[in-house]
């Protein structure tokens, strides 16, 4: 069996244990704080390429705030995936709704009645959106980082040949491309990061870096629309080069001895926490989650919610030199003004890149206090 994360490569006030029997997995968490009826909850769920220990930076100064603080790794991830997810395996656990609840099985076990803010980042964001938008009773606060969240598609879905049109259109491109999500679903994706030459390590610091705000590239702006043309303006770790895999792809802006030895978000022993992982499991089990966005299952899923809005309060936060934010053409605008009736004005953290809650883990974490305190005033009067 997988040992919980030691308290050696946890900050200090973070402990890490398994909770047993959470809908028909046993999760790993990390926690700060401790529960009860004068410190409310706060829900922290990590995107891909992570774990929960990518909340290492926020859980201390959250819980000396007050605040109890639970961060587990997500289903296929980190710790609570025991053994590698093989591509055949049923995908229905790795489903939207089973991920919620994931979500809601675990604070019933830690006996949390009661959550006064869910935070999503990247494929996370997604997650904590749906818990938001159903379980409104459980979940009283929402943010979102780096990856808008558009809502449930309306019926009638769309059919597979639409939907498969802008891969077709990308690849007819000069040079040919292909979407990063695609790529993901593949059956060669696990292998190609699994397996690659520079090894596990070595390709996690190569993305971690292309996508954050160290790296220069990183400049984004509005994207006109879901146009091949026009998708392809994105750096190629969102519209891949079509022959190489993501591996490949990344190799070529790995940074520099001297620019990983003054990183001060993300340093070795930090990124051989999340390397040592992966190498154990490989990353088939976060794939799964792109597989059903990419075969129409989290559509699927959601359209039982359609014409549905998010009525909490809510934030949108994201790196100023981000692109997750801006990878769906008008995918701010629809959340700010159809999704979510309570949104408050996004929060751009400046000269940070996708890695937001890592790279600038003072800001988030004074946006984030600043937006409990006022989302809690919010619930309390009913007003917006």
């Amino acid at each position: 069996m997988v040992a919980p994360l030691p308290s050696a490569s946890l900050p200090a006030g973070v402990k890490a244990r398994f909770i047993q029997g959470v809908n028909g997995t046993d999760m790993h968490i990390l926690e700060a704080g401790t529960p009860g009826p004068r410190r409310p909850t706060i829900l922290l769920l990590h995107g891909f390429p992570e774990i929960a220990y990518s909340w290492r930076k926020v859980m201390p100064a959250l819980a000396e705030a007050g605040y109890y603080v639970v961060a587990p790794d997500q289903r296929g991830y980190g710790r609570t995936a025991a053994r590698p997810i093989q591509y055949e395996e049923d995908l229905s656990p790795f489903c939207i709704l089973n991920l919620v609840r994931d979500a809601v099985a675990l604070l019933n076990l830690l006996g949390i009645t009661s959550v006064a803010a869910v935070v999503g980042h990247d494929f996370g964001a997604s997650i904590a959106a749906a818990c938001a938008l159903v379980r409104p009773d459980l979940f009283h606060s929402l943010v979102i980082m780096s990856a808008p969240f558009t809502g449930p598609l309306a019926w009638p879905l769309p059919q597979p040949p639409q939907k498969d049109a802008i891969h077709a259109a990308l690849a007819s491109l000069d040079p040919p491309r292909k979407h990063y999500h695609a790529y993901f679903a593949t059956r060669e994706a696990n292998a190609d990061m699994w397996h690659c030459k520079q090894g596990v390590n070595g390709f996690l610091r190569a993305y971690f870096h292309f996508k954050s705000g160290d790296w220069p590239g990183n400049n984004p702006f509005e994207l006109s629309s879901w146009a091949a043309e026009e998708l392809a303006r994105m750096p190629n770790y969102y519209i891949m080069p079509l022959a190489l895999g993501m591996a490949e792809t990344v190799a070529p802006e790995s940074p520099p001895p001297e620019i990983i030895s003054s990183s001060h978000w993300l340093t070795e022993p930090e990124l051989r926490v999340y390397s040592e992982d992966y190498e154990r499991a490989g990353f088939q089990g976060g794939l799964q989650w792109y597989r059903g966005r990419m075969n129409g299952s989290l559509a699927q899923d959601l359209s039982l919610f359609s014409g549905r809005t998010i009525d909490c309060p809510a934030l949108f936060m994201a790196g100023q030199r981000d692109w997750g934010a801006y990878q769906i053409p008008g995918g701010l605008q629809r959340m700010r003004h159809t999704v979510f009736t309570r949104m408050a004005r996004p929060c751009f953290v400046e000269g940070a890149g996708h890695w937001v809650q890592q790279e600038r883990a003072d800001i988030v974490c004074e946006s984030l206090l600043d937006f409990f305190e006022t989302a809690e005033t919010l619930s309390r009067h009913g007003s917006q």
